[in-house]
This record gives C-alpha cells, structure tokens and sequence, in this order.
C-alpha cells in the first residue's frame, strides 16, 4: 500500500484510474484489435452509429483502409470530425442524445437511403451506446413530438436502460432487429461497444440488427401510461422481422463495461494500491447507492475499490443540472463530509452524465466545505436533480470531453493513510 499519500495525490490517482479504464475501452483501439484478429479480405461499405462511432470508424480505417468502399457515421452533436470524414469519402450525420431530434429522423433516412442502394458488397456495422436516439424511423401514426415525450418520460421513470430499450423498439421500424428487413442477404460483419448489463446483444442500440420475439409481452410487463401503451399496441404489426434466422449476423463484442473495470483495477495496483474489485453491478437509486458506497469506502480498509454500472434518478418536473453520476456523488460526499482520506468518484465512459457536458465528479471530505455559506442544501439540491450547480462550485466536476466510447459508469473509491 501506498504511504504518505496527500489529499492532491489522491484525486490524480482517481483520475488516473479512471482515464486507464476509459483507454482500454476506446473504439479506435477495439476495434481495430478486433479487425487485426479477425482480418476481412473482401471490400465494405461501413456503417457506425453511437456515441463512439467516430473512433469505432477510425479503427475501422486504420485496418482496412481502402477496403472501405463507402461509409456512413451517425453520432451525437459535437462527437464527429467531419474534416476527417470528407477525407476518405464517409458521409457523417450528427443528432441527439439522450432525446431524439429531427435529425434523428434524417439519420434514419439515411440509413435506409444507403442501405437501399442496389450493391451487395458486404457490410461492416459499428454500434455503440446512443444508437437508440441518434438514429430512428418511427412507426406509423409516431412523429417526433410523440418520440420527444416517451423519451422524456423514460428518463424521468425510473425504468432500467433494458426496459427503456423495450419501449423504444415498440416505437421504431428499425430497432429490435426491424433494420434486419434493409440487409437484403447481404453478408454483415456487426462489432459493438456495450452499454448494457449482462452485455446482451439485443439491447445495445436497441438492437438494431438483433430480433426481440418477445418484446410484446416484455412490453405488458411494464407499468406504462396509458398515452404510450396504446401506441405500442398498435404498431404490433409493423415490427415484424422477416429474414431467416441464418442471415441474422452474429453480434461481436469489442468492448464492455468488465474490460474498463480491469484496466482500471490493473492501474491502481500498479500505483501501489490494494485493489477491491466488485463484480455487483450498480444500478440502483443514485443518491442511495452513492451513500451505501461512500460508507463502505469509510468503514473499509485502504485501498481503491471498484464498482460499475448505470443507477437511476427519478426526476422532478422540472430537473435541474446534472446527471446519475453527480446526483450519486453528491450524495456519497453527504457521507464522506469531514472524514479525511477518504473520496469517490464517479463519471460516465463517454464524457457525458445526462443531459450535461460533465462526465461526474469527484468529491471528498471538504466538498461540501467548499461551499459552506453559498447557499447549497444537499437534500434539496438532490431533491430538484441539481447537483451539477453544488458540483461546479465544489470544484469537483470531471470534464472529459468526448471519449470515443461508451460502457456506462465507472465508481472509483479510495481510502488512504496520510
């Protein structure tokens, strides 16, 4: 175990943890590992959807190069580098996430646009977390004010991100295997960073090559308003898949949540530290589970412990600044506040917690201190989903930027003898 740590120490150690975890699962990286073992010797057309698509790409470019005949990527606002696309030809798409907008739709069309194209070279298929909003053809009688709503709804329920995907596909012609119809035989190659526990197959991207059979009767299994569980109902017919199961292409897992857990484990024991890894996946109330894991990081021995996931927040009305990751902070900082040698972090992989631009955030024992006399009360800064703002002036936002990837949360615990 390390000795002689200071408080300064300590948080660049966190980050540093942190950043190895996101490194190991960068998709210009996994993908082309992935491509590098397992070579493709025909020509492509390539398509990449998700908040990773970009580097997923580039990994893509990197193996194949020429090879790639023609490209089409689709991300959120601000994760695409369209100079870098017009180089090699790609068409490049940006939307919305986690709320689709009208460009979504536009994305949609132009999925089906190139995918309509009579050309039976094979195709390379890249998808990351995000898919689900960014790109989408709605069932008849859905238009985008509809899908706005359920969106918002979804996010404010409560509902685990499996669930969700459960809605959203009973919305969309393409999700839930719908986009299979578009392959026309042709043979696919599908790689996908994971987003989702258990990484299953048919929930990553709403399973956009990845048929769903019992989604009608997972779909009944929900508590759903009235307003939405009609519509589900009636776009029943307009979901059904109709391709043999031996054309369905086999999904390939390139990155997880577990790989950034390891890498992130490997770092911390290399910086000295004793090294708890939890195989628990957190996906509980935020603020809960942001004061259950703060306590364990104070009654438990020094050393960095690890834990993964994706926890819930069950929004106001009217939410304020924030995201999962600094509604849990906030609340394990309440825990942590006046221990010394004890912190948590806890940030998204891809650079941004809910609708905001900050990863999480890194509290300790002072955060709260540090805007002792500003104004805050923690239980009504959580209560109205802000904890951003109290965040901002603790100093303890993590900014990150785009990450090129995307497998949920990382909580990252450290307890230490000065």
């Amino acid at each position: 175990m390390l000795q002689h740590t200071t408080p300064t120490e300590a948080r660049q150690a966190l980050l540093r943890i942190y950043q190895k975890g996101l490194a190991r699962v960068e998709g210009h990286g996994a993908v082309a590992g992935w491509l590098q073992q397992h070579p493709i010797a025909t020509p492509v057309r390539m398509i990449a959807i998700g908040k990773a698509a970009q580097s997923m790409a580039m990994g893509a470019r990197e193996q194949l190069g020429e090879a790639i005949q023609q490209g089409l990527v689709i991300s959120k606002y601000g994760h695409l580098d369209d100079r870098y696309c017009r180089r090699y030809g790609w068409r490049s798409l940006e939307s919305a996430h986690p709320v689709p907008d009208a460009a979504s739709f536009e994305a949609g069309e132009a999925l089906l646009e190139m995918l309509n194209e009579p050309d039976s070279t094979p195709l390379l298929v890249l998808i990351s977390g995000g898919a689900s909003s960014l790109v989408e053809v709605p069932i008849e009688g859905v238009d985008l004010a509809f899908l706005v709503r359920t969106n918002e709804w979804l996010l404010g329920s409560g509902l685990d991100i499996v669930s969700m995907n459960w809605v959203r596909k009973g919305l969309s012609r393409i999700k839930g295997g719908g986009l299979l119809n578009w392959l026309h035989g042709r043979q696919t190659t599908l790689l996908a960073i994971s987003d989702v526990p258990g990484d299953i197959p048919a929930a990553i991207g709403s399973g956009l090559l990845t048929p769903e059979p019992q989604l009608q009767q997972r779909l009944e299994t929900l508590a759903l308003p009235d307003w939405l569980s009609e519509k589900l109902t009636a776009g029943v017919g307009q979901r059904v898949v109709r391709i043999p199961q031996d054309e369905i292409p086999q999904l390939q897992i390139v990155a997880n949540l577990e790989a950034a857990k390891s890498a992130a484990a490997q770092e911390a024991e290399a910086l000295g530290y004793e090294v708890s890894l939890k195989s628990e996946f957190l996906d509980g109330e935020a603020a809960h589970t942001g004061r259950e894991l703060a306590d364990q990081v104070v009654k438990g021995p020094p050393g960095i412990t690890i834990w993964g996931g994706e926890t819930r927040v069950n929004l106001p009305e009217q939410p304020g600044r924030g995201g999962r990751n600094q509604h849990l902070a906030l609340a394990a900082a309440e825990v942590l506040s006046g221990v010394d040698g004890c912190l948590l972090l806890s940030a998204g992989t891809d650079g941004t917690d809910g609708p905001t631009e900050d990863a999480g955030a890194l509290v300790d024992g002072d955060t709260l201190k540090r805007v002792d006399g500003l104004g805050f009360e923690v239980g009504q800064t959580l209560a109205a989903a802000d904890a951003g703002h109290l965040l901002e002036a603790s100093g303890d936002l993590i900014t990150t930027g785009p990450t090129g990837t995307n497998v949920m949360d990382l909580v990252v615990g450290l307890k230490y003898e000065s």
